[in-house]
């Protein structure tokens, strides 16, 4: 229980310290004592984990040990579980490099968003590295074996050391600010990391992100990783590697040119194809739509249409004299001198017609005046008068005087008598 509570108490913890009594029995184990002039305490780092350290631990080395606090119950020893183990120097770069890392990375400098694209291939290649490292050396050798078109310049610096990093920036902006290249290559071979820590300068990591140019980064062996790594565009894992991912290989490209050779051989075997019976339809057409051929269809139809037209014109010739006939024996027989006899025939008729209606009708009249003048003489005041009657008249009026009445006392009046008339006055 008392494991557990400390086991459970404290986190991970580095201590730092001389190693002493360093023993490694057959079991692959590795015991040892961590001291300083004040304290000192047990330590144990177990098989699986020992296998993975880069050196061989000795008594009086200084060493970073990181590892959690226990209790080895069978003697009552406080002692240290290690889970890793290197040496003092090289743990506070490691720290240094981890607290660089962290801050640059906050500050968004390892941001897939701001990382450039990198041509592949580029037309012309700068290598920023040693002159007599074996980087460039594998460099050079990959890019003629896989792609020996490309234009490849090195530019020379330090690699290592304190004055790497200065040179690796002015180059490094020199080579930026000419536009001659297409991409930078920064790049050494593997190390310790101390031999790598010209790649972990602040002032590097800001100068690769300020480039125009897209950088590449290739520092060390697969498993080791710098700042610069991070904030290039583009990390390979070694110099060769890099070389690699930049060019494309020679025999993949030939067999790539080969395959568009015949597919561009084949399609344009089709394309003849299609355009030669393309072609032989077009003649076809061609021939069917000949100008001989049209001015013979034309000439045809002139022919058909002209005897149409003559057709035509017979027939309405024929109709036309059919009709003039027609209208010259009307015209004929309604004729004036046709006409005139017949005419002067009816015209007796009408006139003898008329007189035996003349006299007729002057008979019938005469008969009814006489009549008429019979009746007349009857009933006219005229025969009354004959036989001794008389009439008398108004002078002023002319009226008739029916009553005694109508007359005054000394009123003059008319009386008409059977011959004539005579003027009387009234008493």
């Amino acid at each position: 229980m008392a494991r557990d509570l400390l086991e459970g108490a404290f986190p991970l913890v580095w201590v730092e310290g001389e190693l002493s009594g360093v023993s490694r029995p057959a079991s692959g184990h590795v015991y040892f004592t961590l001291k300083d002039a004040r304290a000192q305490v047990r330590c144990a780092l177990f098989k699986p984990r020992s296998h993975r350290l880069d050196f061989v631990p000795g008594d009086g080395q200084q060493v970073l040990v990181r590892g959690r606090l226990s209790l080895y119950e069978p003697r009552g020893d406080y002692q240290l579980i290690a889970e890793h183990l290197e040496p003092a120097g090289e743990g506070a770069l490691r720290r240094a490099f981890e607290a660089l890392r962290a801050r640059l990375e906050a500050e968004g400098l390892f941001a897939a968003e701001r990382k450039r694209r990198v041509p592949v291939p580029p037309h012309r290649l700068a290598v920023v590295t040693s002159p007599t490292g074996a980087a460039i050396r594998d460099v050079l050798s990959v890019l003629a074996r896989r792609f020996p078109l490309i234009e490849v310049e090195l530019l020379p610096v330090l690699v290592q050391g304190k004055e790497a990093p200065a040179q690796m920036i002015d180059m490094l902006r020199r080579a930026d600010a000419c536009g001659r290249y297409d991409a930078l290559l920064l790049t050494r071979g593997g190390g310790s990391l101390e031999d790598l820590l010209a790649f972990n300068d602040e002032a590097l990591a800001r100068c690769i992100a300020g480039l125009s140019t897209p950088v590449v980064s290739a520092v060390g062996h697969e498993i080791d990783f710098s700042i610069s790594d991070w904030v290039a565009d583009l990390r390979a894992p070694t110099p060769s590697a890099a070389a690699e991912l930049l060019v494309p290989d020679k025999l993949a490209l030939l067999q790539r040119l080969r395959m568009l050779a015949l597919r561009v051989h084949r399609s344009h075997q089709q394309l003849q194809s299609r355009q030669a019976q393309r072609l032989d339809q077009l003649e076809l057409r061609l021939r069917a739509q000949a100008p001989s051929l049209r001015l013979q269809r034309v000439r045809e139809r002139i022919e058909a249409l002209r005897t149409r037209t003559a057709l035509w014109r017979s027939r309405q010739s024929r109709l036309l004299g059919e009709r003039l006939n027609q209208l010259e024996r009307r015209l004929q027989l309604s004729a004036p001198a046709q006409k005139l006899p017949q005419q002067r025939l009816q015209i007796g008729q009408l006139i003898g017609r008329l007189e035996r209606g003349v006299l007729v009708t002057l008979q019938r009249r005469r008969q009814r005046c006489d009549a008429l003048a019979r009746t007349l003489a009857a009933v006219s005041p005229l025969a009354t008068l004959g036989r001794g009657y008389a009439i008398v008249l108004d002078p002023d009026s002319g009226s008739v005087v029916h009553s005694v009445a109508q007359v005054s006392s000394g009123q003059a009046l008319r009386v008409r008598l059977a011959d004539g008339e005579i003027g009387v006055r009234s008493e």
